[in-house]
């Protein structure tokens, strides 16, 4: 049975929601305060239920909602249908400000239900096309973007052109970049209304030696809508606004030969793509995401990012002190763009996760830990300060990792003793939990039955398989892993030992009594 989906508000943009989802069939109901305007829907969309309430349609159990209202509502209606466990799409902006934001976004990852915000440009199956072409490094390393979305046509009275247009392009340049910029300057004109501008040019700096300009105004003389990407090695150019709407590809730059600037003239080249309707393909990727699947496109931290950025612009236009980020606006820890970070997770100033991995719910990780390339981690995992986890290691459920740990690229944890893909065993009653203490090392490849505990600073051989409990200090090889030696705190292999040794690097001593090796006192 395909979703039920209910509109929230039938206005200008609004209806367009009504008819393209009335279109793909998921059209249930709308909500609409005048009353002329549900007459109309009800001669035209006979099978929808009209409401002139929000509280109505949320008692009615639809399986979602998109709100099309004005802006300063956005927040209120929002946070009401979050709270009632159902998924919304909400038109841009998400909120007001970031704050706002935030909370919408916290309290859809509580209730478990997609959040989505109408950046529908990252949609634009022109916008879909560049993204995948840079991805695939068509044009090289990302140097410079610039956007014009200008025009002659409807002033708003409750929003300045930069909170009006700009946030299209902000979406568009965070989707392709995938990172926030570091700077943001913004200057412009109030003309028609004051202290509303009419025109705006921004400037954004990110990471990596990128720059951003988005130039927006609704005082223009021609309708355009101009989107230009420049690489190291081509040139993207868009115009939505053009009767062709194609995608050009340039084959130029500047190349260096023998110490010297050159430019490179190469040809011009037309790349095709799928001409499907923006909107059609927002409310399908929504619709398809209510009761599983994650959205990575457009969701509620998309939207806080976008405001982020927005509140910075204004601040600037205006002469202010930029707001300060909160802790999710600027995080102490860095996720590299191609990772994925679950709520709510828990992570310590100074740690870095690295390319492809991804750090699932209920995960607590220390200080200056390093999640190598496609690590993950498992939900509810503990992970202590100083950890390091090599390239291609998944460290599952019922796994814990105490302060300094290191493990090896490519090793294996288990937790479960017999699994059966016929007769799954998932959840901490099946799950057997295994302790790596403090300081200890994992080898690469090295595998480690579930249910044991590794000791305080052993280390383990490349491709051993423990399957019982290491002591302290030890040094474990082969298969299943034996004793073979004694290792120091500082990584050294002790010396054969009778009663006491030192370590010949660091001369810490120890004593063996019992098989167990401690410090000496």
């Amino acid at each position: 049975m395909g979703k039920r989906i209910c509109v929230v508000g039938a206005g200008r943009w609004g209806k367009n929601h009504v008819a393209t989802l009335d279109k793909l069939g998921h059209l249930a109901g709308v909500v609409e305060a005048d009353e002329g305007t549900r007459g109309q829907l009800a001669a035209s969309y006979p099978k929808a239920k009209l409401y002139a309430k929000l509280s109505d349609a949320v008692a009615d159990g639809f399986d979602g909602f998109t709100v099309a209202t004005p802006a300063d509502t956005h927040f209120e209606i929002a946070k009401y249908i979050l709270s009632a466990g159902k998924a919304v799409l909400v038109e841009k902006p998400l909120a007001l400000n970031a704050k706002d934001a935030r909370e919408l976004k916290s309290l859809a990852d509580q209730r478990g239900v997609p959040l989505m915000v109408g950046h529908v440009l990252l949609f634009h199956p022109a916008v879909r096309k560049i993204k995948e072409l840079i991805d695939g490094g068509k044009i090289g390393k990302i140097e410079y973007l610039y956007s014009n979305r200008l025009n002659l046509g409807t002033i708003r009275t409750e929003e300045n052109i930069l909170w009006s247009f700009a946030p299209h392009d902000i979406s568009i340049f965070q989707y392709f970049i995938g990172a926030s910029p570091t700077e943001v300057v913004s200057r412009g004109g109030a003309f028609v209304q004051p202290h509303i501008h009419d025109s705006t040019m921004t400037i954004l700096r990110y990471p990596n030696n990128i720059v951003g300009h988005i130039f927006v105004s609704w005082l223009h003389p021609f309708k355009e809508h101009r989107l230009v990407v420049i690489g190291t090695k081509g040139m993207f150019s868009f115009e939505d606004s053009s009767q062709a709407k194609d995608i050009l590809f340039y084959e130029k730059g500047v190349d260096f030969v023998a110490g010297e600037p050159i430019p490179r003239d190469g040809p011009t080249e037309a790349i095709p793509y799928d001409r499907k309707q923006p909107l059609t393909e927002e409310l399908t990727y929504f619709v398809e995401r209510i009761g599983g699947g994650k959205v990575e496109i457009a969701n509620g931290q998309n939207g806080v990012e976008v405001l982020e950025v927005l509140e910075q612009a204004t601040a600037s236009l205006l002469d202010k002190a930029p707001p300060k980020k909160e802790a999710s606006g600027e995080k102490p820890y860095y996720v590299h763009p191609t990772s994925f970070v679950d709520e709510p997770v828990e992570i310590g100033e100074g740690t870095k996760i690295w390319h492809f991995s991804h750090v699932q719910s209920g995960t607590k990780i220390g200080k200056k830990c390093s999640i190598g390339q496609n690590v993950n981690v498992g939900n509810n995992v503990r992970i202590g300060n100083g950890v390091k986890i090599q390239n291609n290691v998944s460290v599952y459920e019922g796994v814990e990792l105490e302060d300094y740990v290191f493990c090896g690229p490519s090793m294996v944890f288990t937790n479960v003793m017999d699994p059966r893909s016929k007769y799954p065993q998932r959840g901490t009653t099946f799950y057997r939990k295994t302790l790596v203490k403090e300081g200890a090392s994992i080898g690469a490849n090295a595998t480690i039955v579930c249910g044991n505990t590794i000791g305080r600073h052993a280390f383990i051989g490349a491709g051993a398989v423990v399957s019982k409990d290491v002591p302290d200090y030890a040094m474990m090889v082969g298969v299943p892993a034996r004793r073979v030696g004694w290792m120091c705190e500082c990584g050294e292999k002790l010396p054969a030992v009778k009663d006491k040794v030192a370590c010949p690097r660091c001369k810490l001593g120890y004593v063996l009594k019992n098989e167990m090796l401690t410090p000496a006192s």
